[in-house]
């Protein structure tokens, strides 16, 4: 059994016992005949036993007996409550010398201290005292600073007159002997809690300065105040306010309690009884303490206990021996709680010490199977993640060769347990040092390990994927984007449990793009696999970026062969990675691999994103003319057809391919019209329109070209007309033809000159077409009369040019006149400056040799004040 005291009796009295009190090492007892005794308390060198040396013995103090005795060091001052009339002597007096009587506390029965020393500033020693008389069914308040008390404005009205009382932090806690009640400081309402124990006198005491032990029969509750507790009337807000966290039970109901941490000790009939509250345990009976019926706490340890006639004192036992026991009893909390009261070390000794024993107590949970309890330690400890998950081998692959670690393995529902609270941990453990690294003052974490942060959480990511793995693999893809798991230990333990996906999230936060590629490659053919069929390896391939393109040909290529529409999305969607790819290398590609996806990738390139690049739009061309010239077999007639049409249309629309080279590149027996369109956006009118004409025959075809270059004014464009005429009238002379189309077979239809259509479409067009040049191409034997309409037209035309003209002569020659009445009216006026004038800038007379500047308002100034002014 754990001893945490020992008893020395100390005094046989030869009066009868009243009261008691004590501080320091100072005893002083009251007595029923009002005497007064004052102890110093020493332990002798010999037998290590405490003995009580008497300092003063007034037997004169009072004539009543004195009911109860407090003192107050810091001021050196006794207070007393004798003949129900409480009083404050001088403690260092020779015979305790009055210094005042609160006469107003005639009919006290109790009071109740609170005594809190504090040091100013200036290092000097006050005391803050809270005092509380219990006068009949009333409660007077004081408050008293270094000695001065001052009462409160108002007093306290009770149902009873109380038994005993306790300060706390915002209550008065008051025991009557029906119940107990708690009265709020700074309103002054009740709070009624539970009734007292049946047959004895209730008992309080103070546990801490927002809690107390309640005596109720065989028990003492434990109550505490709430930190948010306000006065209010809502019922379910007041249950709140009060908390009852703890009950310890005794053998009979004692007569009284003292906490006296970690211990709480009651007196019973004859014996003192030691248990601790947090845990709730048993700890030692002291016996033998024969009709003891006052217990008093002088300071940490040390306990006086009293009966009529006797005295005795419970010390602690040293704390060293006591730690020694509560160790080996597996008592940690307790152990921990003496050892920081203890005052034998340094600071430094006395936290490591607590330290050590902080981790058995976490390993010790652990043991217990108290996993989560374990793990909440290793928090608060830092302990180094490593060793904690050592704690479990079927987890822990970062044992060095030879070493030896006796854990044993957990299994069924206590190994789900453990690997949730070790869940809980680890998650804990990475926040707090994500939020450590996040700081710059800190580049690594308390942990009492020398790794850095990156590879602390490696062993925590690693670790939490194998515990998802057993308990819920939900959790291991978003773990895995966090990209902290060592690469070699995830990637077998994903192997070994088949998880092909997760596999492919792992190769690629970690850069591992060839793996997870070849693995989704092997697992596109399994029929049975998650990762079936080319779109995972689509969507990989998707979003690698420009800096892997070489990956990207080499793993697209299956793709391509296999499922080659959809394969093309892997360098045409609508992707910003698949947008910025490089499109002059992808085109390589496919002209090397895949020449069947040029045509539908360079449309792709050009019509949905708009790509300018003459590369392009030059090869796009060479592609249509190649599909249509070599009119392989297994091409359809109607699909020639389309690619023709698209052919024409794009040499229409675009103008951002390099017409020179591709008309070098057409075929002199085919693709007339294309050469044409190409010839026309060149400027060589006079090429395009033989085209049309004597090769294709198809005049409709020529004029409406003769439309669309008119439309756009120019002096290239402005004889179109007369150039198509003259090639209607000589056919034969075909120079436009020379070169690549000189032995290019003519239409038929062109071997005769066609005058009638040179001739209607000098009358449709007349107001487009020079007459000069005009009837220089006409043969002379057409009758003036076919060239009335043409003429007529023409000569309007003339005519009204001439009337612009003349009219636009006219303004200008009014603008001139203007210009010069103007001119005229300025040079008119005079300036006249005499010896009086001066500058209203510089202040200056205006000399012979003056420059000056002079303003429409009729102001002048010096030139070289015109900027000033």
């Amino acid at each position: 059994m754990h001893e945490a005291y020992e008893v020395s009796h100390l005094l046989n009295a030869t009066v009868q016992i009243e009261a008691i009190a004590a501080y320091d090492n100072n005893l002083l007892l009251g007595t029923r005949q009002g005497h007064l005794l004052m102890y110093s308390l020493s332990m002798t060198n010999g037998n290590q036993k405490y003995e009580l040396q008497l300092l003063r013995y007034c037997k004169n103090f009072s004539k009543k007996p004195i009911q109860q005795i407090e003192v107050i060091p810091e001021d050196n001052l006794l207070l007393c409550l004798t003949d129900n009339v409480l009083s404050t002597y001088n403690i260092n007096g020779v015979n305790f010398p009055l210094v005042k009587t609160f006469e107003q506390t005639k009919g006290a029965s109790l009071f109740a201290l609170d005594n809190k020393p504090t040091t100013s500033m200036t290092g000097e020693s006050k005391s803050l005292v809270r005092l509380c008389v219990a006068v009949r069914r009333k409660l007077q308040l004081y408050q008293g600073i270094n000695g001065e008390f001052k009462q409160h404005l108002y007093d306290f009205t009770i149902p009873d007159v109380p038994k005993v009382m306790a300060w706390g932090q915002q209550y008065l806690c008051v025991g009557f002997k029906a119940d107990y009640v708690l009265y709020d400081l700074s309103s002054g309402n009740p709070k009624e809690l539970f009734p007292t124990s049946s047959s004895k006198e209730p008992t309080i005491a103070k546990y801490s300065e927002t809690s107390f032990l309640l005596g109720r029969d065989q028990t003492s509750v434990l109550v505490e105040e709430s930190k948010d507790a306000k006065d209010d009337t809502d019922s379910k807000k007041k249950s709140k306010e009060i908390e009852i966290k703890k009950t310890i039970k005794w053998s009979e109901a004692p007569i009284g309690v003292v906490w006296d941490k970690p211990f709480v000790l009651g007196l019973l009939s004859d014996q003192v009884i030691v248990q601790a509250v947090e845990p709730t345990l048993f700890i030692q009976t002291l016996p033998e303490l024969t009709k003891a019926r006052l217990m008093y706490r002088c300071k940490r340890g040390l306990i006086f206990v009293s009966s009529v006639g006797q005295v005795w004192c419970l010390s602690s036992v040293d704390v060293s021996k006591q730690i020694k026991q509560l160790l080996k009893d597996k008592q940690f909390q307790i152990a921990i709680e003496l050892t920081s009261l203890s005052e034998c070390t340094t600071p430094e000794e006395k936290k490591q010490r607590i330290h050590s024993i902080q981790v058995l107590y976490a390993l010790e949970l652990f043991a217990s199977k108290q996993f989560a309890l374990s793990m909440k330690e290793f928090i608060k400890l830092n302990t180094d993640p490593a060793d904690v998950i050592r704690l479990f081998p079927e987890l822990d692959s970062n044992k060095t060769q030879g070493e030896k670690v006796e854990v044993k393995k957990l299994k069924g529902k206590d190994l789900e347990t453990a690997l949730y609270a070790l869940i809980d941990y680890l998650v804990d453990l990475r926040a707090n040092i994500s939020k450590s690294a996040a700081k710059p003052e800190s580049s690594q974490t308390e942990t009492g390990s020398q790794r850095n942060v990156a590879q602390q959480l490696e062993l925590i990511d690693t670790t939490l994927l194998k515990c998802y793995l057993q308990t819920n693999d939900a959790f291991v893809a978003p773990l895995l984007r966090l990209n902290n798991c060592r690469l070699e230990e995830a990637e077998k333990t994903l192997q070994h449990h088949g998880k092909h996906s997760e596999l492919i999230i792992l190769y690629q936060t970690k850069g591992q793009h060839k793996k997870a590629l070849e693995l989704l490659r092997e697992q596109a053919k399994q029929p049975d696999s998650s990762l079936e069929g080319y779109r995972g390896t689509k969507n990989y391939l998707q979003h690698l970026g420009a800096e892997h393109i070489n990956l990207i040909f080499k793993f697209s290529d299956w793709i391509l062969k296999e499922h080659p529409e959809e394969g093309l999305k892997i360098f045409t969607e609508d992707i910003v990675e698949v947008e910025n790819l490089p499109r002059p290398k992808i085109l390589d590609f496919l002209l090397r691999e895949h020449e069947n996806l040029v045509i539908p990738y360079l449309e792709h390139v050009i019509h949905t994103w708009n790509d300018t690049n003459s590369l392009f739009h030059d090869a796009l061309i060479n592609r249509y003319r190649d599909k249509i010239t070599t009119k392989k077999a297994n091409i359809t007639e109607e699909e020639l057809l389309h690619t023709k049409a698209k052919l024409l249309a794009f040499l229409e629309q675009s103008t951002h391919y390099t017409l020179e080279r591709v008309v070098l590149h057409f075929p002199t027996d085919s693709l007339f019209e294309e050469r044409a369109i190409a010839l026309g956006k060149l400027g060589r009118h006079e090429q395009a329109l033989a085209i049309y004409v004597l090769i294709l025959g198809d005049v409709d075809r020529a004029i409406r070209y003769c439309e669309n270059v008119s439309a756009t004014p120019s002096d290239k464009n402005q004889d179109v007309y007369v150039i198509l005429m003259r090639i209607l009238m000589n056919p034969a002379q075909g120079s436009a033809l020379d070169g690549p189309l000189a032995n290019v077979p003519r239409h038929p239809k062109t071997s005769v000159p066609d005058l009638e259509t040179a001739l209607n479409i000098l009358e449709k067009h007349a107001d487009k077409i020079s007459p000069l040049k005009a009837l220089s191409v006409l043969p002379d034997s057409v009758p003036l009369s076919r060239l009335k309409h043409f003429l007529e037209s023409a000569l309007d035309g003339q005519l009204t040019l001439k009337r612009r003209m003349q009219v636009l002569k006219g303004l200008l020659y009014a603008e001139h006149t203007q210009v010069q009445e103007l001119k005229h009216f300025h040079e008119s006026k005079s300036v006249v400056i005499n010896d009086y004038d001066v500058c209203p800038v510089c202040k200056k007379r205006f000399v012979n040799q003056s420059a000056f500047v002079r303003y429409p308002n009729g102001d002048i100034v010096h030139y070289s004040c015109k900027v000033d002014k």
